[in-house]
């Protein structure tokens, strides 16, 4: 069910409610527990049938961390696990408003035809995951608006963090392209590494990370963005963040064999500084 993608969501959403509130205060308590129980269902659920519907070419590509590969788990748990938990997660957003229903069942739709099919045709999937890493911020921001009517007018900083997510968050699915290519061969999935091989597909992720590195800095010296003008508690972790970034960047750049795996998991570790950077610079401003 990868729970710590769920944790990260919620605080992706919750970053996403008060920069909504300015930040000036917490999202009314009830209204935050069915944002929370939204993104954690419908996390939960997606996961367990993406790793049902993978379960043939996550042996290919010996993905022994996965529960149904090592056999922790049964193809059919995960699949009760999804019929169980994806109501929950629909209905969890009707209790936030109806401009958070149409995010939730839209991008649940969008998860099983991804599960379903889009993994098979990385060229578009990836940008379906780099999705689900920026929706949660207008998500967030659309739960904390006053009118009850649907729409998406939320606070415009909400929309450049929401860019940013989705950047950083196509470059580490190239790069999960890239470390899949053997097994994604075998199985005729069409990706990157496949149309315009290994070294392009890493010097295209590493031209996300850097467009988000540079993104990341107008916050900061755009008085429009009043939280973070100027606000060096947002700049700090945000410098973490971007070494991170740009050493990855560098590296698939210039090197011919890449430490996929290291790489992977420190641009995930910079994705959550980057979280607490934009969460902390919100609230300490």
């Amino acid at each position: 069910m990868r729970l710590e993608h769920g944790l990260m969501l919620i605080i992706a959403i919750l970053i996403g409610s008060i920069i909504g509130l300015e930040g000036e205060r917490f999202p009314v308590f009830d209204k935050f527990i069915f944002t929370f129980f939204t993104a954690l269902f419908l996390e939960a659920s997606t996961f367990a049938l993406n790793d049902y519907f993978d379960l043939e070419i996550d042996v290919k590509n010996k993905r022994f961390d996965r529960p149904l590969v090592c056999g922790a788990v049964s193809p059919k748990t995960a699949l009760i696990l999804f019929f169980m938990l994806f109501p929950l997660g629909i209905l969890s957003s009707f209790f936030v408003n109806y401009t958070c229903f149409t995010i939730a069942v839209v991008t649940g739709f969008l998860a099983i035809v991804y599960d379903v099919y889009l993994k098979r045709v990385k060229l578009v999937g990836n940008f379906y995951i780099a999705y689900t890493m920026a929706i949660p911020f207008v998500f967030g921001g659309a739960a904390v608006v006053s009118d009850a009517s649907f729409s998406f007018a939320v606070h415009p900083a909400i929309y450049i963090v929401a860019c940013i997510a989705f950047l950083a968050g196509s470059g580490r699915e190239i790069m999960k392209d890239v470390m899949d290519f053997e097994g994604d061969t075998i199985k005729g999935v069409l990706s990157f590494p496949k149309y315009i091989g290994v070294r392009w597909s890493n010097s295209v992720s590493a031209v996300f990370y850097l467009v988000a590195i540079v993104l990341s800095f107008i916050p900061f010296f755009q008085g429009f963005y009043e939280m973070y003008f100027l606000n060096y508690y947002y700049l700090f972790l945000v410098l973490i963040c971007d070494s991170l970034l740009l050493s990855t960047a560098f590296n698939l750049l210039v090197r011919k064999n890449v430490h996929m795996k290291l790489y992977r998991r420190l641009t995930l570790v910079a994705l959550f500084i980057g979280l607490l950077a934009f969460l902390i610079g919100a609230i300490m401003h």
